[in-house]
């Protein structure tokens, strides 16, 4: 039984009860995973992409830490509100593009030390995006991805309603003080996945051999791959 899509009216009403404290003691589910992203950047990366880049608060937050960061979003407005966001940042590029165009450009391969993927994977063809990623990182570099997942299996299902039972508890620490308009606090809606758990780790594990997939809070799961070094040449 999929907790967020079955009939009982039982589970529903309890759905909707906590979805009206989650409104009150809002948290961004993307923005948390943001001290993971930049604790897994490799040491001193000279250059990094941001798939899905959104309105730049983890741009902003890798331009920090890297010499050059590239960020990347499909919404035509998004793209140029975020542009014009650093326009006056020379070491951030902002662009209007998925990451299939990027992956096409050419003298892309191996550009980046670090690639990071925020509630994006889950809006393009799986296997094609992290075969992308792959090609652009150069040796040694990283992949890093939050992203959401269908619940098929009984374990997921299991780990689905404990999410949604400590959701509104994460909101409570983070958000202490109830909003006044529970409107204020809603979250952007997302596009539903189509691909579990178990899909992720079987593709990444062809595509991505010894990937760190790990289920996380907030119906989030991190995705960690270093792309291996190149071996020295034979003498």
């Amino acid at each position: 039984m999929n907790i967020r899509t079955t009939p009982n009216p039982v589970i529903r009403w309890t759905g909707r009860r906590l979805e009206t404290l989650n409104a009150r003691h809002p948290w961004s589910h993307n923005h948390h995973f943001h001290p993971w992203i930049l604790r897994s950047l490799p040491p001193r990366p000279e250059r990094v992409l941001d798939v899905g880049c959104g309105r730049g608060d983890l741009v902003a937050a890798l331009a920090t830490r890297a010499g050059q960061v590239d960020g990347i979003d499909p919404d035509q407005e998004m793209a140029y509100a975020t542009a014009f966001r650093f326009h006056e940042e020379p070491t951030v590029r902002v662009r209007r593009r998925t990451l299939a165009e990027h992956a096409a450009e050419q003298d892309v391969d191996g550009l980046y030390d670090a690639i990071t993927m925020v509630a994006s994977l889950h809006h393009m063809d799986l296997p094609q995006a992290l075969a992308d990623a792959r090609a652009l990182l150069r040796p040694g570099g990283r992949l890093l991805v939050v992203t959401l997942t269908v619940p098929r299996s009984a374990v997921d299902q299991v780990w689905d309603v404990a999410n949604a039972l400590t959701n509104p508890l994460i909101g409570v620490v983070k958000h202490p003080r109830p909003v006044r308009d529970p409107g204020e606090g809603l979250l952007t809606p997302v596009k539903e996945p189509d691909f579990s758990l178990d899909d992720l780790r079987r593709i990444a594990e062809q595509v991505l051999p010894g990937a760190s997939i790990r289920r996380r809070e907030g119906f989030r799961v991190t995705l960690r791959w270093q792309k291996p070094a190149e071996r020295a040449a034979a003498a």
